[in-house]
């Protein structure tokens, strides 16, 4: 029994080189819509991701922190753990697809005068760095990463 359970994690093992190759860039940041009394603004945040490998695999989960114009503005996740896997978007070989993620900025002294710049629609540099979970059937892999557009 243990040898069988030995195998099949060796046997899952080998898909971890593939999902390790997995590309994410930012994608495009939109103004959704802006609370002026509460000084909240909802955007919608885009992740391409894209498959060079030769192994199809699904993305679970991203966890980040953006930044604008080099400013932290907070953090955010997007996450499809609580589907199941045929469920989700799959990544075929050279495969890219990009990857809508809500987020909710909060104006605050230290970040007012960017949050006016992104609700005002002034040119902004979106970055961000945080941890992206790629699945495959079989395996698990997670692949930290930092982007700007």
């Amino acid at each position: 029994m243990l040898a069988m359970l030995g195998g099949i994690t060796w046997y899952a093992s080998l898909d971890n080189p593939q999902l390790e190759l997995v590309e994410i860039k930012m994608g495009t940041v939109n103004l959704v819509t802006e609370n002026t009394i509460e000084g909240k603004a909802k955007l919608d945040v885009g992740f391409v991701i894209k498959n060079p490998g030769e192994k199809t695999f699904t993305i679970s989960r991203i966890d980040y922190e953006l930044f604008a114009n080099g400013t932290p503005i907070g953090k955010s996740q997007y996450s499809t753990e609580d589907v199941a896997m045929p469920g989700r978007a799959a990544f075929y070989p050279d495969a890219e697809i990009e990857l809508p993620s809500p987020f909710t900025l909060t104006k605050t002294s230290e970040n007012s005068d960017t949050y006016d710049a992104i609700t005002s629609g002034a040119p902004v540099v979106y970055s961000a760095k945080g941890l992206v979970v790629v699945e495959s059937a079989w395996s698990l892999v997670e692949k930290e990463f930092e982007i700007s557009q």
